[in-house]
């Protein structure tokens, strides 16, 4: 399913999000979306659950409308792998289940799809705590409120910080200044 494993010391929050930049290089380049890498990890045993970037699985993918997200993808190989639907992932999910997103998870889609945050949100605590490495540039839906949201329903955000710059760079890679 993802390619082979790295050895990342548990609690090195930085090697996580290395990795999901890592997965963000691999979303396909285009100026109406952002490269987005995520992992999805088992604190208690220090273990890759699953990995996602965006637009990796294809559009639509189990009936949402439009293209994919990349904490989205990780959901979706967690309920492929275990036979169950997205919404019923919270039944498999280790309990010290964390997550790691180069951006901050989208509280509005374009698409119609429903959005990171909800997908987060459905699986009742299952996730409760999410690192990321930057807040969703105001681009496409203006301020995102997906770090407010989560945090207003208990799950705790935490900023990994000394990578923005460079996950800036790779999010927003195919935004190129259009000249006429």
């Amino acid at each position: 399913m993802d390619q082979a494993r790295p050895n990342i010391a548990a609690g090195d929050h930085k090697g996580y999000m290395e990795y999901a930049l890592e997965r963000a290089r691999l979303s396909p380049p285009a100026s109406t979306k952002f490269c987005v890498g995520a992992v999805l990890v088992d604190v208690n045993k220090n273990e890759i659950l699953s990995t996602g970037y965006s637009l990796e699985l294809p559009r639509d993918s189990l009936g949402d409308p439009g293209s994919t997200h990349a904490e989205q993808c990780c959901f979706i190989k967690v309920a492929q792998k275990h036979g169950l639907p997205e919404e019923r992932i919270s039944e498999v999910l280790p309990e010290n289940t964390v997550l790691y997103t180069t951006m901050e998870p989208c509280n509005k889609r374009l698409s119609g799809n429903r959005t990171c945050v909800e997908r987060i949100l459905r699986l009742n605590g299952a996730i409760k705590v999410v690192y990321v490495g930057i807040k969703e540039p105001e681009i496409f839906v203006g301020e995102n409120e997906g770090r407010k949201r989560l945090e207003d329903a208990g799950v705790i955000v935490k900023m990994v910080e000394g990578m923005q710059d460079r996950i800036l760079k790779v999010s927003t890679t195919g935004h190129e200044a259009k000249t006429n």
